[in-house]
């Protein structure tokens, strides 16, 4: 038995058989075999070779017909190191010598050869590492399968471990085979761990070295609170997290009590708690959880989850589908929020060396003005079906917001002269998500009709650290002195202005802070869904001025952890069954 500990993302506690995604882009762990499966290891080297050539062949066919046989010599390279023994033979004794698995023994030759075309002083020759490197992903592609086909081939629940998954990847999960999920990479408030959370299972990311200490079929245990992994634990350890499981589904049972009910204080202040979805159909779940709408939207999932750019009529059915099955209760949509670790980096030549600092958001939107007009041609045509409201994200400066807006002007004067149906008055906001946003507050507040306070990326940007970096996790806090400074500064600048201001980000749906929100002012919160009934539950259980005096108190302080034991010993003190973390 072994326990790794991680970052909890999701809470909820499973116990199940792993399912190791192997990400042939990445480096592929060691693992041994049993003597008698060395011969099975070398048949599968021998058939996933066979497999590559056929394809090499395949393509070099393809390429000779439509283009000459000059562009098709390109393919002889990759046919003559497959066909090299001198490459081949030492991978085959490697595996019956060491008994390793036949990706693990493969990878590591490539990588060596790949290492030594690297440091050859002939530019054309450190040219060739990029080409071993492409014949190793096509060869172990053969070897242990594409990671979507491996997952679409599930019949039984599983937990994923792997190094790290992407945001698409993340979406695509089917959560009637995929029970919880584990990763060596990643921070709690990272776009795969934010997408991850909203499947409703158990998360931990950050473990590290998970991926390279578990195989396929290995029992495991996932508690998404602790942000604790148990491999292969012991029949007594079984039966203790067992027992907790049949706690935790006590308490969502009486949890599930609270959806009919508002979300009201003891002395009778209502507060609004809103959902944040990737796709229309989650707003299914968030109406079962009692929430009172959308507070966020995330259109960028339409993107990572298709192989191509989505058409305008694709857009246009994804929102109109969403403003229908909400009924009338609010509904905020956030344009595309692409770049950093979603969607562009993947596309272009050379990445951004620092993509969180680069073209990303509305930067990237303004950039491309096709894409970021037909993706709002779609949101106005879907307003004519139902109230919604329009977001923009990570403004920065006054001139990119009103540079958004004059082009959402422009998208609906043609509109307008197409005859094609929009509500003209749609409320048009804005994120809150760095310090220049918040420092200046007070002039964005003349020009938006709502401000909604992103806390994910205002963490990272106040504080410098890497929300998707397991190494600096630590540094990551809503509970910092300055980041609370400018929520404040925030909250103020919109009452001064009657503009409407909510909060969106992961600390929303984190009850060790429900009350220190609501005492600072804010009266709508929006979070996975799955958190709304926790949340609620506290919310029901204090009056205004407990939470206002909290705020006070907290305010006086001067280091995150004097302001997390503040938080936490006043939620043991309303709640004695609980302990500051979030419930099951």
């Amino acid at each position: 038995m072994e326990v790794i500990k991680g970052i909890p993302v999701s809470p909820g506690m499973v116990i199940g058989q792993a399912f190791v995604l192997d990400d042939v882009a990445e480096h592929i762990p060691y693992r041994a075999v049993a003597p008698t499966d060395v011969g099975r290891q070398l048949e599968r080297l021998d058939a996933a070779i066979a497999g590559a050539v056929g394809d090499l062949d395949a393509d070099r066919d393809r390429v000779s017909e439509k283009l000459g046989p000059e562009p098709a010599k390109i393919f002889e390279f990759h046919l003559g190191l497959l066909r090299d023994r001198s490459l081949i033979d030492p991978v085959k004794r490697r595996i019956e010598t060491e008994h390793v698995t036949a990706e693990y023994a493969l990878s590591e030759a490539f990588r060596r050869l790949a290492d030594q075309f690297r440091n050859m002083e002939n530019e054309v020759f450190k040219q060739k590492a990029n080409d071993v490197l492409d014949l190793d992903r096509r060869v172990l592609g053969k070897l242990i399968g594409r990671s979507s086909d491996r997952l679409a081939g599930l019949e039984e629940p599983v937990i994923v471990i792997a190094h790290e998954i992407t945001p698409s990847q993340a979406a695509a999960l089917d959560t009637r085979h995929v029970i919880a999920v584990a990763t060596d990479a990643g921070g709690r408030t990272s776009h795969t761990s934010i997408v991850a959370a909203a499947l409703g299972i158990p998360v931990v990311v950050g473990c590290q070295r998970v991926s390279t200490h578990v195989d396929d079929g290995d029992t495991i245990v996932v508690d998404g609170k602790s942000g604790v992994v148990v491999i292969r634990p012991d029949e007594e350890t079984i039966a203790q997290y067992r027992l907790q499981i049949g706690r935790i589904d006590v308490m969502r049972g009486q949890l599930a009590e609270l959806a009919d009910l508002e979300a009201t204080t003891l002395d009778g202040t209502r507060i609004l708690l809103m959902g944040n979805i990737e796709f229309p159909h989650e707003i299914d779940a968030m109406r079962r959880y009692g929430g009172d709408g959308v507070g966020l939207y995330r259109t960028e999932f339409l993107f990572l989850t298709n192989p191509t750019e989505p058409t305008e009529a694709q857009q246009f059915e994804a929102f109109r589908e969403a403003v229908e099955r909400i009924d009338g209760h609010p509904l905020t949509i956030r344009t595309l929020d692409l770049g950093a670790d979603k969607y562009t980096q993947s596309r272009v030549e050379e990445p951004e060396r620092n993509p969180f600092l680069g073209c990303r958001s509305i930067r990237y939107c303004l950039q491309n003005l096709k894409l970021f007009k037909t993706h709002l041609r779609a949101i106005l045509r879907a307003s004519a079906f139902g109230p919604m409201k329009i977001m923009f994200p990570l403004i920065t400066t006054p001139m990119e917001l009103r540079q958004a807006r004059m082009i959402l002007a422009d998208v609906q004067e043609e509109l307008e002269e197409e005859g094609v149906a929009f509500d003209r008055e749609v409320p048009v906001g804005m994120m809150v998500e760095v310090p220049s946003a918040a420092l200046m507050a007070p002039v964005f507040a003349k020009e938006v009709a709502f401000f909604s306070i992103g806390t994910n990326d205002l963490i990272q940007y106040t504080l410098a650290v890497d929300r998707g970096n397991e190494r600096v996790a630590s540094l990551y806090t809503g509970a910092n002195p300055a980041v609370l400074q400018l929520i404040k500064a925030v909250i103020r600048a919109g009452k001064r202005k009657r503009v409407a201001t909510s909060i969106c980000g992961e600390i929303a749906g984190e009850i060790t802070y429900t009350m220190l929100l609501v005492g600072l002012g804010l009266r709508t919160l929006s979070m996975v869904p799955s958190q709304i009934p926790h949340v609620k539950r506290i919310i029901r259980s204090v009056d205004l001025g407990m939470c206002e005096r909290l705020a006070r108190k907290v305010g006086s302080f001067d280091s995150e952890r004097k302001i997390m034991n503040c938080l936490r010993e006043e939620l043991s003190r309303v709640f004695p069954d609980m302990d500051g973390g979030w419930s099951a």
